[in-house]
Order: structure tokens, then C-alpha cells, then sequence
């Protein structure tokens, strides 16, 4: 049960050291929570009441079933604007409709992710490569927060995501610009930053909060043209089941899965790496994924939209001292007394500081360094991650993970079809056989060609395969009489492989020339027995390491070497 339900493994341990770890994190990421939660609410198209309700049932049903004592769950700037992206086009933001499509929404990406995790395919989140994540991830942070410029400047700003129609929009509205709104915004975002660099712990957001609602509420800004939240309705979230037309649901099928997937990257990675540093607590990626899919099917009967893991709310929970997943339970319990009590408090929160809660929150995941980086250290995952981050820009969200998807898997398909192949020299005095580009000192005969190749042999470079091959036997000429494959690196093998390789020995006899194979694993060994490769090349064409077949080739083989070829073969033959 304890593998099902990791909340068993941890409660049967806790005690009053890891409570008041928990409280105090709980306390701090729930006061954290409220403004975050109602402006991703914003962000999503939602009315903000709906991201406090997003903060309740999902983070107790994580903490029950995930396997993370840190990750701190909930609404997230990156799923939000996913989810405005894919709804928006289906539905007008804060009506009844868009509202129901949200919440079926947040049911799919859990029903993906549970069925994820139950099948153990976790891994499908690794087809994403950091630089495709790095160049989504700083190109969304720059669509939401000048999504936001609507809200900061006061102005009116279509819905679209792409870049340049945002900033257009607002440049064309210079003259519209409510100042006194671009005022308090701009204190919020000073406020925010200020705080987090005299202390961190302290919650900037919610003294942001506490700013503007006194502001507009002793001034009387509301009537002076600074739009503010208004009535948000208090009481806890009703249970109501999410729409589950096939219209819609067909509708939300890619949007629900770009999400389950953006999602559990996400939240995985920070999870990591806030788990790194706490080794009495197993990680387990496939039960993260069913604690999420389960937070996010049990929150849309509650009315919330998608979750995950954050970055922000999870290093602050960590640094606060959560212990276990009590701390979100806490966290959950804050936020249900604020449903309960305290929503009027907040009728004349200002929008623009919501924006500035957002927009400090979201440029902090732009990445600056990793681009520099990648252009010293590896130019092709350079210009996968800037054409991932333009494509975001000026195309969308959704076409933006898109296109970073296909770049992530177009470069495993290119680098597995072309892998690195290299001709080995011997190293003068010894038996090592190193690449003779990058060892120029190494001994290479004309008689014999020595090649390793770097990659699984199967049906996708079979062909790269043997060309290769071909250029190598066509440089060396007539003299070539033994080729010598090393396959220390291979893997694998499929049979159009085999097939190739029985083709190559056929037609290198049939110009004097064998082919002998060195350093054969046990798996490659059994597929070329079970496909009777052994048999038709011949036993005695393998050996333990590229000297003992150059001995053999030579007949400089000594007792030793006879020996040892003699076990060898037996092996194979078994």
C-alpha cells in the first residue's frame, strides 16, 4: 500500500520536529498561494476566484499520492497560459462555457497523466530536451507577462498570444494608458522585488496585495478608473462533474495532452532538484505522475482547472522547512478558511497588481545564461532552442511545444541514423587501439581496417552503416585484405542489421577480404545466434579485444591468446 499511497510511508514516521517544519512552510506557501492563485486564475481566462479553488482539493490529494514531500502543487503561470491558449479558441475567457471547458480540461490532463503513470511511461517526457524546454519556457515567460501589459497599463489588449500582436496592440493604445493603474503596478513590482532582495521568507506578493487593496480602498481609486477584483464569491468549492460531451472532448484531446506532458516536465524537475538535497525520501517519476493525474481528476469535481508543481512555491516551501506533504495539506487548509472567511477582504484588490504578481514571477524563469552557453558548448542544441523560443514567440504556445517536440525528436532520428564511426590506430607499445583523428600518433596499416561504431545497429542506419564502410574500404584500395569491426559500443541489433552484415560478408569474401568482430556483447551475441549469423560467418571471426584479432591476423596468436579465444568461442557457441 505504502508504494500506492505514499501519504502511509511518511505519516507512520511523523513527528513534532517534522510539524513544525510543516507549519511554518505550510503557513507561508498558503499566504503565498492566495494572490498567485487568483492571478494564474486571471492568466487562464477565469474568473479569480477559480484559482483559489485550484489551490484546495488538488494539493491534498497530491499530498496524499505523490511521492515528493517539497513540490509544492497548484496553479502555475506555464499551465495556465496553456490553458488559455487552447480554450480561448473554443470559447470566450469567464463565460459559463469557457468555464466548463476548463474544468473538463483539468479532468483530461488528469486521466492522461494517471494513465501515464499506471503504464509507467514517464519516460515519454524525456523526448523533450533541455534546450527545447529552456527556449519554450523563456519564450512563454515573455508572452505571459506582457499578456499582463493589459492589466498593468489598463488598457484594452486582444487575447492573442503571439508577441508582436501583444505589443503592437499596447504601442497603438500609448495615449489610452491609465497612469494612476501603471502607478500601482509599478509600486507592486518594486515592492515585490525589493523584499525578496532584504529577505525572502518575507511574502512580497502578499504585502503587494495588502498595498494596493489599502490604497484603493482609502482613496477610493475604484471610482478614479483603477479596475479592481470586485465581489468574489465566498463558500467552498461545489462538487459538481465535469462535462464529458465527445465534442468537447475531442476538442481538448491535444491541448490535454501538450498540458499532462509541459506539466509533468515541470513539475518533475523541480521536483528533483529540490529532492536532491533530501536523501531520506525516494523520488518515484511514474507515482509523481499518478499523484498528479489523480490531484488533477479529483480537482476538476471541485471546479479547478489544471495543476502542477511550481518552481517558485516549491523553493519557498523547501526553504520554509516542509518535511512532508503535511505542509500542503496545511497550505489547502489556509486557503479553504479564506474561501470561507476572508474572499470580501479582497473586493478591492487592483488587477495591475495581480499583473505585477504575475510578471515578476514569469520573467524570473527567463533563461539568459543557457543560450551563452550553448553557443560555446554545443551549436546544434543552440539553434534548437532558439528556433523553439522564435517559434513560440511569433507563432503560440501550443505551436511553439510543438515545433520543440519535433526538433527534440528530428535530432534523436538524425544523431541515431548518423552516429560517429572511427578508425583505430594502434598506440605505439601497447594493445589500446584509439581513434586515429583525435590520436594522430597511432600505428595504421594498409592491410587492415579497424572501425568502431558509436550507436545500436538497426533498421534506421543500417544504410549509413555500410556506406561508411565503403568510403573506409575504397581509401584503403587493394592493399586491404582484414576488416576488424569493433563493437564495444553496439547495443543492439535488429534483424534488417543482420541482414546487412550478412550482405557485407558476402561481398567482402568475394574479394578476399573477412571480416572479424571484437568486444561482442551478450545481447548482440545472442541476436546473432538466434538469427544465425554466428554460424554463417563463422565462430572463429570473434574475439575478446581488437589485439587478439590482429594476433589472429597476423599469426602472432601465443598460447595465452589461444586459450582465451578457445573460452571465448565457447561462450559464443553457448
Amino acid at each position: 500500500m505504502k508504494s500506492y499511497i505514499p501519504i502511509i510511508e511518511w505519516l507512520s514516521k511523523y513527528n513534532k520536529e517534522s510539524l513544525k517544519g510543516d507549519i511554518s512552510a505550510g503557513l507561508t506557501v498558503g499566504v503565498m498561494l492566495i494572490p498567485q492563485g487568483m492571478a494564474y486564475a486571471m492568466i487562464a481566462g477565469l474568473p479569480p476566484i477559480y484559482g483559489l479553488y485550484a489551490s484546495t482539493i488538488p494539493i491534498i490529494l497530491y499530498s496524499i499520492f505523490g511521492t515528493s514531500r517539497q513540490l509544492a502543487v497548484g496553479p502555475v503561470a506555464m499551465v495556465s497560459l496553456l490553458t488559455a491558449a487552447s480554450v480561448g479558441v473554443l470559447a470566450e475567457s469567464g463565460t459559463e462555457t469557457y468555464i466548463v471547458l476548463t474544468i473538463t480540461l483539468a479532468f483530461m490532463v488528469g486521466f492522461i497523466q494517471l494513465f501515464l503513470g499506471v503504464l509507467k511511461l514517464g519516460f515519454l517526457v524525456n523526448f523533450l530536451s533541455h534546450p527545447v524546454i529552456s527556449g519554450f519556457t523563456s519564450a512563454a515567460a515573455l508572452i505571459i507577462g506582457l499578456s499582463q501589459l493589459k492589466h498593468l497599463l489598463g488598457i484594452s489588449i486582444s487575447g492573442s498570444n503571439p508577441i508582436h500582436k501583444i505589443l503592437i496592440d499596447a504601442i497603438s493604445q500609448y495615449a489610452e494608458i491609465h497612469w494612476l493603474t501603471l502607478g500601482i503596478g509599478m509600486v507592486g513590482i518594486f515592492l515585490i522585488i525589493g523584499i525578496k532582495k532584504i529577505n525572502k521568507s518575507i511574502p512580497g506578493p502578499l504585502l503587494a496585495v495588502l498595498f494596493g487593496i489599502l490604497t484603493v480602498y482609502f482613496w477610493g481609486l475604484d471610482e478614479m478608473g483603477v479596475k479592481i477584483v470586485g465581489t468574489i464569491p465566498s463558500g467552498l468549492p461545489s462538487f459538481s462533474a465535469p462535462s464529458f460531451e465527445v465534442a468537447n472532448l475531442k476538442n481538448l484531446i491535444p491541448a490535454a495532452i501538450t498540458i499532462s506532458l509541459v506539466s509533468f516536465m515541470e513539475s518533475i524537475a523541480v521536483a528533483k532538484a529540490i529532492q536532491a538535497k533530501h536523501k531520506n525520501y525516494k523520488l518515484i517519476p511514474n507515482q509523481e505522475l499518478i499523484g498528479l493525474g489523480i490531484a488533477n481528476i479529483g480537482g476538476s469535481f471541485f471546479q479547478s482547472f489544471p495543476v502542477t508543481g511550481g518552481f517558485s512555491r516549491t523553493a519557498v516551501n523547501d526553504q520554509a522547512g516542509a518535511k512532508t506533504g503535511m505542509a500542503g495539506i496545511i497550505s489547502a487548509g489556509l486557503i479553504l478558511l479564506t474561501l470561507l472567511f476572508f474572499t470580501p477582504l479582497f473586493y478591492f484588490l487592483p488587477q495591475t497588481i495581480l499583473a505585477s504578481v504575475i510578471m515578476v514571477a514569469v520573467f524570473g524563469l527567463i533563461d539568459f545564461k543557457e543560450p551563452l552557453y550553448l553557443w560555446v558548448a554545443n551549436r546544434s542544441d543552440f539553434w534548437m532552442l532558439i528556433v523553439t523560443f522564435l517559434s513560440t514567440l511569433i507563432l503560440g504556445i501550443e505551436e511553439g511545444i510543438l515545433i520543440g517536440v519535433i526538433l527534440s525528436l528530428a535530432m534523436i532520428i538524425y544523431r541515431s541514423s548518423s552516429p560517429h564511426v572511427a578508425e583505430l590506430g594502434n598506440v605505439p607499445g601497447s594493445h589500446f587501439y584509439r581513434n586515429q583523428e583525435r590520436f594522430p600518433e597511432v600505428i595504421i596499416t594498409s592491410d587492415k581496417l579497424i572501425l568502431r561504431f558509436d550507436a545500436e545497429l538497426y533498421f534506421a542506419n543500417t544504410d549509413f552503416f555500410k556506406n561508411t564502410l565503403d568510403e573506409w574500404i575504397e581509401k584503403k584500395g587493394d592493399a586491404l585484405k582484414n576488416i576488424i569491426i569493433n563493437s564495444e559500443s553496439i547495443n543492439n541489433l535488429d534483424s534488417s542489421a543482420l541482414h546487412t552484415l550478412e550482405d557485407l560478408i558476402l561481398e567482402q569474401r568475394s574479394q578476399g577480404r573477412e571480416i572479424f568482430f571484437t568486444g561482442v556483447k551478450g545481447p548482440v551475441r545472442d541476436a546473432m545466434k538466434k538469427g544465425g549469423f554466428t554460424q554463417k560467418i563463422g565462430e572463429s571471426n570473434f574475439f575478446m579485444s581488437v589485439q587478439q584479432a590482429v594476433n589472429f591476423i597476423d599469426h602472432k596468436t601465443d598460447s595465452q591468446d589461444e586459450k582465451t579465444k578457445e573460452k571465448y568461442t565457447s561462450q559464443v557457441s553457448k
